[in-house]
């Protein structure tokens, strides 16, 4: 009886206890349709619509909360003041489409009598305007093996990026994941007796993929969005088939987005190692 009083003794307060185990988790200020879904940092979520259903546009939206400041010189913005790194896999990201974006909020925050691009420019705060771009990290790959190359050596640039802005990376984004799939699956790889190496295949350049990105987020914990446009047929995987049979996100990793989406079921393409990190999202 004695040894079960002195297992139960309490040896630390409860604010010692808080400060030990509890971690900050700051909001993520996620768009729509996004902000309905229980997202936390090292969740993958791949955002899935016909072209064009505005996924690329969900992705900015979602940059542009992020880069912005809580408040600035008095007046609230309402952002996170955080790092977002974008990798550009299609290489059709419009920087003048995310500039005059990131105008219109910073001028809509300072006030409502600005509205021509000719007064956002009079009214913007230059300084501001050039923080937030810079807070804006962007990577672009023209193949699947310098997409890998740089998952392989992105560890260190985020830590020096990280250190020179005093903040950490929120968002990891990848638009679009599936840019070059059709290229790899179209790939001849080489007889294996040639190399020891494991040849280069869609399935085997995936799996790396993937082991890199995990990999990465046991040491810089970020929500990764990545985008991907559907397929859209009569056949499904079992995968895909089961989340849809049950209407709870958490337990299937499915959001559906209004009643509609089921109009858009599509058919998945991308090997199974990409689609067991993710939490899916249809777009409708």
């Amino acid at each position: 009886m004695e040894s079960a009083r002195e297992w139960i003794k309490c040896d630390e307060s409860a604010k010692s206890l808080m400060d030990r185990v509890s971690m900050e988790r700051p909001s993520l200020l996620l768009p729509p349709p996004l902000h309905r879904a229980p997202l936390c940092a090292g969740n993958v979520v791949e955002i899935v619509g016909p072209s064009p259903s505005a996924k690329s546009y969900i992705l900015l939206q979602a940059a542009i909360n992020c880069i912005l400041p809580k408040e600035w010189n008095g007046i609230h913005y309402g952002g996170l003041e955080r790092l977002v790194m974008y990798f550009d896999l299609d290489c059709r990201f419009d920087v003048s489409y995310l500039s005059q974006s990131l105008k219109r909020r910073i001028v809509r925050a300072q006030g409502p009598d600005s509205h021509s691009l000719v007064e956002q420019d009079t009214h913007l705060d230059e300084v501001l305007f050039l923080a937030c771009l810079k807070r804006f990290l962007y990577i672009r790959c023209y193949n699947s093996l310098e997409f890998l190359a740089a998952l392989k050596t992105i560890r260190p640039q985020l830590q020096t990026e990280s250190e020179g802005h005093g903040i950490g990376v929120h968002f990891l984004m990848f638009d679009s994941i599936s840019a070059y799939y059709w290229i790899d699956r179209a790939y001849k790889p080489l007889s294996s007796a040639i190399s020891n190496r494991k040849p280069f295949s869609l399935q085997s350049i995936t799996e790396a993929v993937v082991q890199e990105l995990r990999q990465l987020l046991q040491f810089h914990p970020m929500l990764v969005l990545a985008t991907k446009p559907a397929l859209l047929g009569l056949e499904f995987s079992a995968c895909h088939i089961t989340r849809k049979q049950s209407s709870s996100p958490s337990a299937t990793g499915m959001l559906p987005l209004s009643r509609g989406a089921e109009r858009f079921l599509y058919r998945e393409y991308m090997p199974s190692a990409w689609q067991v990190i993710l939490f899916l999202v249809d777009i409708a």
